[in-house]
């Protein structure tokens, strides 16, 4: 890839409303994502933001057909190829989205293989929070995808809560995924490229994890 070749971050947002809060936590993940990027590197950062809702239709159409309609086919094209994804689903009866579900089943299974990923999801209370680790993760895990370490869910109490003694506020928890994101998109470890996470922990190297998807 050529040094002035743009680093390209897309967000997957399955939000149904307007405005959606699934749709405001994939923008801010991707803001945080790309002021970590423009800080460490001196490529351009482009960031698209795909929003199901609108291909809900074609979604549909091509799941009957096998045939996607343009819009589709374009917004596909566009996660294939990303350098880092976002991907964030409002959680319904304890698990992701059917729309989020559906557009990811028109992937083929092996074009995320050694992606970034990055995982989110906002509900109504912070009870299902779990659904990132049992649902989310392992759907990208079958995809081969490599998702951060951190993952963000962001229930409706999270919006403007700064955290407390145990707990990390949502701003702090966008900007380490984000951080996160960032290092795995540059081929590096840990938030920020120390080696490290915020926590003090160590990371398996992003090289380590593609190496691993290459065996497996």
């Amino acid at each position: 890839m050529s040094a002035t070749t743009p680093l390209r971050i897309v967000a997957v947002s399955a939000g149904l409303s307007r405005p959606s809060s699934t749709r405001l936590l994939a923008d801010r993940l991707a803001a945080a994502a790309r002021e970590r990027l423009a800080a460490e590197q001196d490529r351009n950062v482009e960031v698209r933001v795909v929003e199901l809702r609108d291909l809900a239709v074609d979604i549909a159409n091509h799941l009957v057909s096998g045939f996607p309609p343009a819009a589709l086919r374009e917004a596909v094209d566009a996660v294939t190829e990303a350098d880092g994804l976002i991907a964030v689903t409002p959680v319904f009866t304890a698990s992701y989205s059917g729309l989020f579900k559906s557009f990811f089943d028109l992937i083929d299974n092996t074009a995320l293989t050694g992606k970034p990923v990055l995982i989110a999801a906002t509900g109504g209370t912070a009870r299902h929070s779990l659904v990132l680790e049992h649902a989310l993760r392992p759907l990208f895990a079958y995809l081969r995808a490599v998702t951060v370490p951190t993952s963000v869910y962001a229930a409706s109490e999270d919006w403007g809560s700064t955290g407390d003694a145990h707990t990390d506020g949502l701003p702090s928890r966008i900007r380490r995924a984000g951080g996160e994101l960032a290092s795995a998109v540059l081929g590096r470890t840990g938030s920020g490229g120390t080696g490290h996470g915020e926590e003090g922990g160590a990371l398996v190297p992003f090289e380590q994890q593609l190496a691993e998807l290459r065996v497996n």
